[in-house]
């Protein structure tokens, strides 16, 4: 057995002002902007820390045409600052690429071209450590500042070195982990039937499409997109394709307009002032503004179900809604049986399938064991999760004088938007121009025509460009 690496003394360097855990979209949108902020003497020390060896976006999802269900002007930083070296336009000035994107005339991209641009910007980008596990996160009194612990990780995933490191702040951006129903968890485990997520689904495209039977689980984007893939790949009356959704229909996701304004600053901060048990009954009912589908998708399906009844017959997929799984099981070793409730006409029935893809989401990951140091000045709310104030601050205790930002835990704060990506320029601006205590990134007072309550807004009168006084004080 090999030895652990024993960790070196603390680091004698100048404390960073800022890390990072986690480098997704949103920590990379945050590195994006804290890059080249002024500060006395030195620029923002700010450094990002990723346990995985590289950036990929959902890449068992990057289906070929499968787009983004926001503009590319939702990239890591335009709608903060689109001035900004990396922006999605200059990814494509860099490439060559910015002729042909004028032509093709696309306000969405695929996925896999944002996959790119994300790669681009962590090629390029200083102070972004991939293969590098934060352990623990502790408070120094002594020094007023946070103590983090890493693990560098070697190319096969195993501790290499150990270090530490010291910072003024903190973000946390540790994503989302896929959610797997209780009832198919057992299943999904063993692996000895594929049951599998779709966050898996490519690696397990092959071996899905062998399969006599599919059924996939999950109205949402992603489970739509997967079953027009695997109906496009199946041949015709011969499709043997389940759909299954627990929503009442597959519902078009909300794209009016008006609704699109729920993913606005204004609405991020009408939400926040709300009392806790109005947010906690307000978010399960917006489902459709970020659990629907999009137009193009639907379309897309229905076309393809009625290219396949031109010559007579109906393709043999069915697409139920309103059904819950209620419990699973496995079949003669390699077969799926699953339990199914429908809701509304309170019937139950079975199915049997050789193959199960669930599209049944993500869910935040828990940041208790990331802040197991820290839990007992961390404060709660009534459910026991953390509080999240309205700079995206965990609520600490005054003995703690930094601040631990979070980027994508805080839908019970801060509503619908906490996931989109169209918002990720905004909250990292907003975390910067909090961290700094100045003005390096300008936003604007109001965004949306919707007056979300009863109190006005605040005038929205034009800013001047702001003079920047010293970042923080050296040490």
């Amino acid at each position: 057995m090999t030895a652990r690496p024993t960790r070196p003394t603390p680091e004698t360097a100048r404390p960073h002002d800022l890390v990072g855990i986690g480098i997704g979209p949103f920590n990379l949108s945050l590195a994006a902007l804290a890059h080249g902020i002024p500060g006395n003497p030195h620029p923002l020390a700010a450094t990002f820390y990723e346990q995985r060896p590289a950036f990929h976006w959902h890449p068992g999802l990057l289906i070929d045409g499968a787009s983004l269900q926001v503009p590319f002007l939702a990239d890591l930083v335009t709608l903060a600052d689109p001035t900004s070296p990396w922006t999605f336009l200059n990814y494509l000035r860099t490439r060559d690429r910015l002729f042909p994107f004028y032509f093709a005339e696309r306000f969405h991209i695929q996925r896999a071209e944002y996959d790119a641009y994300c790669r681009w910007v962590t090629q390029q980008l200083p102070g972004l450590h991939f293969s590098h596990q934060v352990d623990a996160i502790r408070w120094n009194a002594e020094q007023s500042l946070f103590e983090v612990d890493f693990t560098q990780l070697d190319t096969h995933g195993e501790a290499e070195a150990l270090g530490r490191t010291h910072a003024r702040h903190i973000a946390l951006g540790v994503g989302t982990e896929p959610h797997i129903p209780e009832p198919l968890k057992p299943l999904a485990e063993a692996g000895s039937v594929p049951v599998i997520h779709s966050a898996d689904y490519l690696q397990h495209r092959e071996q899905l499409l062998n399969a006599p039977h599919i059924t996939v689980i999950g109205s949402g984007q992603s489970g739509a997109e997967i079953f027009l893939d695997l109906l496009r790949a199946r041949p015709a009356g011969h499709e043997k394709l389940h759909w299954l959704a627990r929503t009442p229909a597959f519902a078009p996701m909300e794209y009016s307009k008006l609704g699109l304004e729920h993913f606005t600053p204004d609405y991020t901060r009408y939400f926040h002032a709300l009392p806790e048990p109005v947010r906690d009954e307000l978010v399960p009912h917006q489902w459709q503004l970020h659990k629907g589908i999009d137009h193009d998708t639907i379309t897309a399906i229905h076309e393809e179900l009625y290219r396949r009844t031109l010559h007579g017959g109906w393709p043999d997929a069915t697409l139920t809604p309103g059904v819950c799984v209620r419990t699973a099981g496995r079949v003669a070793t390699t077969r799926v049986e699953l339990h199914l409730e429908h809701t509304q006409q309170a019937t139950r029935s079975r199915l049997t399938t050789d193959a199960v893809v669930l599209a049944t989401g993500y869910r935040e990951r828990p940041l208790d064991h990331m802040l197991d140091g820290l839990h007992t000045h961390l404060r709660r709310d009534n459910s026991g999760r953390p509080r999240i104030d309205d700079q995206f601050r965990l609520d600490l205790d005054p003995t703690i004088t930094g601040n631990i930002y979070v980027q994508n835990a805080e839908r019970h704060t801060h509503g619908v938007g906490a996931p989109d990506l169209g918002l990720a320029a905004w909250r990292s601006a907003t975390i910067l121009n909090n961290l700094t205590g100045t003005t390096p990134y300008h936003l604007p007072q109001r965004t949306a025509f919707t007056t979300f309550g009863l109190t006005p807004h605040t005038p929205n009168i034009p800013a001047q460009a702001p003079t920047l006084p010293p970042l923080v004080q050296s040490n």
